[in-house]
């Protein structure tokens, strides 16, 4: 359960990793559509677990290859940002959330006759 403190982190880096993402970080998102969706944040606010929707990539494990190796890079314009709100820059996890595949599969087999 987060406190408030936690939420209000987590709203942040939620809404300025998603610009960055979107504008900064073009080349790392090969062209793809990258939402973030969710940002769950440590209580020793030291990680951060980002969960990224992507639409538009046909190849989401080379994506989030591309990701990983580029992660320090995209720590470090986030930091830029929020630098005077954080006095830590959490580490960033990535994962994919699947949530939309799994609604659209439910959906798929309530419709199946």
């Amino acid at each position: 359960m987060e406190n408030t403190r936690q939420e209000k982190i987590s709203r942040l880096l939620q809404k300025d990793l998603g610009e960055l993402l979107r504008v900064d970080a073009r080349g790392i998102m090969m062209g793809a559509m990258v939402t973030v969706t969710k940002v769950t944040v440590s209580r020793d606010f030291s990680s951060a677990k980002v969960y990224l929707s992507v639409f538009g990539s046909k190849d989401k494990e080379l994506l989030f290859k591309n990701i990983e190796k580029r992660k320090s890079d995209i720590r470090f314009k986030l930091g830029q940002k929020v630098r005077h709100q954080l006095r830590i820059i959490p580490n960033l996890y990535f994962y994919e959330d699947d949530s939309l595949d799994y609604i659209e599969n439910i959906d798929r087999l309530l419709n199946e006759d």
